[in-house]
Parts: C-alpha cells; structure tokens; sequence
C-alpha cells in the first residue's frame, strides 16, 4: 500500500524590512529645506543645489545670503522609532514645480515649512497638499528677527482646518526636526484608514 502523502507546512515567507514611510517637504524658497534634511538625515543627504544664475527671479530679501537653489529635490532618510522615513524636499522655486506631482507619488504625509514673515509665500503649498488630500503638519521656521505669532493667528492666516498641527521648530536642530515628524507620523496614523496601509512594504 503506498502510504498517504505527508503534510506539510508551505514555506514561510521571508520577513520583509522594517516598516517605512515616505514623508514629502515643501515650503517656498529660502525656507530652510534643505537645511532641515541636512540635519535630521542619519545618512550623508542627497541635494541637488546649484548657484542661482538670475538671483531676480526669485525674492532673496529674507534670505540676503543665499545664492543657491534646489533644482530637483532633496532626499534624507532617518530611523525614528523603528520606522524609517525617508524625506523629500521639494525645490522651491516656481519653475520647477512641474516635479512635485512626481514627488508625492506615494508619500504618506507632508511637512509645509513657514516663515512667519512671510506667510503669504506658503499659500499655495498648502492648497497643493490639501489638493493632493496628504495629512500634514505646519512647522513654523524660527529665523533671527521673525515675531512669534500665536498658533490661532498662524492657523486662521493659513486657513487651516482645526485638526492640523502646527509646530515651531528650529530646521537646524536635528532633535526639533526628529520631533517635527514624531509629530506628522502620529498625525498620519491617526487619519489613516484601515484599508490604507501608512508603512508600504
């Protein structure tokens, strides 16, 4: 009698890697983007600068220093509690936002960089990301001189719905920036829905 064929367990499938998430920053130009993925990125970041060749186009007059531009994007990555992030800078500067359709492809969330001095230059930013339905969170850029406003005022400036945080941060310091998106990760996973997974495999 041939004997009955032995069960067997199918074989289990490799784990995959730690849970990660796609974070996308925008803000206008000489905001402090690539600054803050400079200082938060546990590896060396990726910065497409390059010297700006028409310094008109743009409005340096709170940023008199800088003479450089994000032509693409920036790119860091970070562990935060076991989850690692990567972040995307977007460029800033209105000619290359023809890239920023590319660069939320598949982000869970977004950060929207301000200057409290200019607050009208983040008005599109955040239509683009409540357009694009990406949770997100304000961070306030602390700079030398700009008067610190009440986060009512900011959230009525920006129109921004009550449940939106807003954070002040200093881009520079990478413990503010790590508690920044400690924040828009708590943020994301309290909107997401249970059939949309916030960590991709």
């Amino acid at each position: 009698m041939t004997p009955a064929p032995t069960a067997t367990r199918p074989p289990t499938p490799p784990r995959s890697g730690p849970p990660s998430v796609k974070i996308v920053l925008t803000g206008p130009f000489g905001v402090g983007k690539t600054t803050l993925v400079g200082a938060v990125s546990d590896v060396v970041p990726l910065a497409t600068e390059v010297r700006m060749s028409a310094a008109a186009v743009d409005d340096t007059s709170y940023a008199p220093a800088k003479t450089t531009t994000t032509v693409a994007m920036d790119f860091g990555r970070l562990d935060v509690d076991g989850v690692t992030v990567y972040v995307y800078g977007t460029p800033g500067q209105d000619r290359f936002w023809f890239m920023w359709d590319a660069i939320v492809r598949g982000a869970a969330g977004s950060v929207v960089l301000v200057d409290t001095r200019r607050l009208a230059d983040s008005f599109r930013h955040v239509d683009y990301v409540e357009h694009a339905r990406l949770p997100f969170v304000v961070a306030v850029n602390q700079f030398t001189g700009s008067r610190a406003y009440p986060v009512s005022a900011i959230r009525e400036a920006l129109t921004l719905d009550p449940d939106t945080p807003i954070v002040d941060i200093d881009a520079r310091d990478r413990d503010s920036v790590r508690r920044l998106l400690i924040t828009l990760i708590e943020h994301v996973l309290a909107r997401a829905r249970p059939t949309a997974p916030v960590f991709p495999s």
